[in-house]
């Protein structure tokens, strides 16, 4: 019989999913200043030798190469964090992942190393991916355990609109440096951005140290213990749930084609829109996602996970037929409409919901191993989706539909996912991961 999970002291599950947001907004600064970098700048700084089209790819896929390395970050990152807690690993996410974007601001370029420039360039952007592998997982970990039962949506949503956070302060940093002249952007305006990832890793270090240990984890360790092998564990027990979350994850491709691929497609010779106004397209979408993401987590504690996040899946790989073809069209309003509309509104159904639908799936003792392993596998083929619609996208660069068809059809896992998932919303904090939990366990009416 499980035993109830002792709530939270008053104000502790606010200070976690502040810790959450600030932390995710920082860390994933640092994250999406590579993305825009990759996009505008790095095709001419690490890889001018080549010729633009190659460049470009060449210069995606090194984007991707972050989402490869962090599977196998998840693997370390979900088993410590399972075994010694959520908040040592938030603190070492966030220190590595700043150190490791500090010193892509200091690497030499082609012109003065050759090839060496970008062999450093991806080994700081693996440090990156192995970072970002446990930040999610840990973060949603420490406010879902720490959240009240009825409002474990809201709470845990906090990481995702800090991941919003982040992108669109990126995306406000990046705007008046691709406005530099180009001499200047090329030589030290891109640098600054990454330089500026000290001052984030020492604010979000004071920040997250502060915390305390979720209830749920504490209780776990003196009952019941540890799991010494939390990943044996999770593939006993939640194999299946690990799959969904994988297929699930998926659905961050609309994230990387909308951020990456369509910013480089809109600014491409084939269109010719600004970079400083696709910037500012970002910037708006970002901003509305920021009031979307904990609207739609709350509609999920009253509705369910489920038809939100399909209302979020499915209805991207809608929105991004309408938003590329938008980019096609070359008319900015149409363009920053969709795109409002796509990031903003639709996409952040799914993106607010994930963190606790996900999280819910697994039990306590093997919560951040499921999570980050399942998200990061998936992540990863996310991030190789830019790489791919580079591919698709036909030598010119300009052939929107293949990648709009492309997109929705990595959306299609995540709806399989969802449906046949357990509804878990209202299931008690401490009989999320049991396998009877969807069949027999009655809601608990809580206070509000």
């Amino acid at each position: 019989m499980s035993v109830p999970v002792p709530q939270a002291p008053p104000g502790q599950p606010r200070k976690a999913a502040t810790a959450a947001w600030i932390g995710s907004a920082l860390e994933y600064y640092d994250f999406f200043i590579y993305g825009s970098a990759a996009a505008l700048i790095f095709p001419e700084v690490f890889f001018d030798e080549s010729d633009p089209a190659t460049a470009t790819l060449l210069s995606l896929a090194t984007f991707g190469v972050a989402y490869a390395a962090r599977p196998i970050g998840a693997l370390f990152l979900g088993h410590f964090g399972d075994r010694v807690g959520r908040k040592k690993i938030m603190v070492f996410t966030l220190i590595l992942m700043g150190i490791s974007t500090f010193l892509i601001g200091c690497l030499p370029t082609r012109d003065q190393v050759g090839t060496l420039a970008p062999v450093l360039l991806v080994l700081c952007r693996v440090l990156q991916g192995i970072s970002a592998a446990g930040e999610q997982a840990s973060a949603n970990s420490m406010t879902l355990e720490h959240a009240p039962p009825h409002r474990r949506g809201f709470f845990t949503s906090f990481t995702l609109s800090g991941t919003q956070g982040g992108q669109l302060l990126a995306t406000l940093v990046f705007i008046p440096v691709a406005a530099l002249p180009e001499e200047q952007l090329l030589s030290w305006g891109w640098r600054v951005p990454f330089w500026m990832s000290v001052a984030v890793a020492v604010v979000g270090y004071v920040i997250r140290r502060k915390l305390q240990e979720t209830p749920a984890f504490e209780q776990q360790a003196a009952t019941e213990g540890v799991a010494k092998l939390p990943l044996a564990v999770l593939m006993r027990e939640h194999w299946a749930d690990v799959l969904r979350v994988i297929a699930g994850a998926l659905v961050a491709s609309v994230s990387t084609i909308f951020t990456v691929w369509a910013l480089s497609y809109a600014t491409s010779d084939s269109v010719g829109m600004s970079k400083s106004s696709m910037l500012w397209v970002g910037a708006f979408a970002n901003l509305v996602a920021l009031a979307a993401i904990p609207l739609w987590a709350t509609l999920s504690d009253r509705i369910g996970r489920r038809p939100v996040y399909l209302i979020g899946a499915a209805g991207s790989a809608v929105m991004m037929f309408l938003y590329l073809w938008s980019i096609s069209t070359g008319s900015y309003p149409l363009t920053l409409l969709l795109g409002i509309v796509t990031f903003g509104v639709v996409y952040s159904a799914a993106n607010g919901v994930w963190p606790s639908f996900y999280g819910e799936m697994f039990s306590t003792r093997v919560r951040l191993s499921g999570m980050a392993i399942g998200t990061q596998i998936g992540f990863a083929v996310a991030g190789f989706a830019v790489t791919f619609a580079a591919q698709i996208a036909g030598p010119n660069g300009d052939d929107w539909s293949a990648v709009a068809l492309f997109t929705a059809a990595l959306c299609v896992p995540p709806v399989v996912a969802a449906l046949s998932a357990r509804e878990t919303a209202k299931i008690p904090t401490e009989q999320l991961g049991e396998r009877t939990a969807g069949q027999s366990a009655q809601p608990t009416k809580v206070a509000a």
